[in-house]
């Protein structure tokens, strides 16, 4: 997310009352996850383990708990709960606001472009030329979305990211400030729910078709002419890269890279990032041919063993 107009690190340090390590007049041009950060983002981190990857990463803010050496060409921001004030930007760059109508007086809405009764349409929403939009679709604030782009009924776009803080009293929410942007020529099916980046966006690229009941997580980027079946769960994080294929009920972790024009069959669970152009089955997701032979192998055990038990 980067701010509508540069900032200095000293009017970052008191917006969020901290102290600063750093030249006062340090540019700050946004703020981001560590998976998209750039010079000029702000990163938070709390937890010693995590430490020196925000350090070392691409962002030249790091809001940190603890009082480390700075790294050249970096600054600091000294926080006893960077959680909390990391939100605390979000609130103040990207406030919530409330709708004024159904269809928000700031929503642009291109030529051809169909919108049922009962949808949804908040601030700063997007939407290009020639698509059609059904009823009781909700989306979001600030949503991107293309040109001859289908939604079906009862679809979300730009729900709060599932990202919680596990505190003594209970869990405490990270707040979304990062949108949702579909490209060109994209379908989603009735009741598919797709997460608006933290930070970033979720993106869903030009010519991928989802079904129904579909879920895409926070900062999830699907590429380009992807197929993806009902019940998919993706989870926060996760690039799928180009022409990939996912069957119905398939459940994708965070944090990982499925590779492009792989197919994954149905009701696979996938723990760990996998290669491109090759197909996978089973929990955890493995190699097609090697996990029908493992189950082959399992189906054989009981003869084994009633074997086993006759040449005693």
């Amino acid at each position: 997310m980067k701010f509508p107009q540069t900032h200095t690190l000293q009017q970052i340090a008191t917006i969020i009352s901290s102290e600063y390590v750093g030249n006062p007049d340090f540019p700050v041009f946004g703020m981001n996850e560590i998976h998209v950060v750039t010079p000029g983002d702000i990163v938070f981190v709390d937890h010693p383990k995590y430490y020196d990857k925000a350090l070392q990463s691409e962002a030249t803010i790091i809001l940190i708990n603890k009082n480390v050496d700075c790294p050249d060409g970096k600054a600091l921001l000294i926080s006893n709960d960077p959680f909390r004030d990391f939100n605390t930007l979000t609130n103040y760059f990207k406030p919530f606001e409330k709708a004024n109508a159904i269809v928000s007086s700031t929503a642009k809405i291109g030529r051809g472009t169909s919108i049922q009764p009962g949808t949804f349409i908040g601030n700063n929403v997007t939407i290009g030329d020639h698509c059609l939009i059904h009823s009781n679709v909700s989306i979001y604030d600030h949503t991107v979305i293309g040109n001859h782009v289908t939604i079906h009924s009862g679809t979300v776009l730009g729900a709060d990211a599932f990202y919680y803080k596990k505190r003594p009293e209970g869990f405490d929410k990270l707040i979304s400030g990062g949108r949702v942007v579909i490209e060109d020529h994209v379908d989603l099916g009735a009741s598919c729910t797709i997460d608006r980046g933290v930070t970033g966006d979720t993106t869903i690229k030009e010519g991928t078709k989802i079904d129904n009941q579909v879920h895409i997580g926070h900062d999830t980027v699907i590429g380009k002419k992807c197929l993806i079946a009902s019940q998919v769960g993706i989870a926060g994080c996760v690039i799928v890269e180009n022409e990939v294929t996912i069957w119905g009920q398939v459940g994708i972790t965070s944090d990982i890279t499925i590779g492009a024009k792989a197919i994954i069959s149905a009701q696979s669970g996938v723990s760990k990032s996998l290669e491109g152009s090759k197909s996978y089955f089973g929990t955890p997701a493995d190699n097609f041919r090697k996990k029908y032979k493992e189950i082959a192998a399992i189906r054989q055990i009981p003869d084994l063993i009633e074997k086993l038990k006759n040449n005693e």
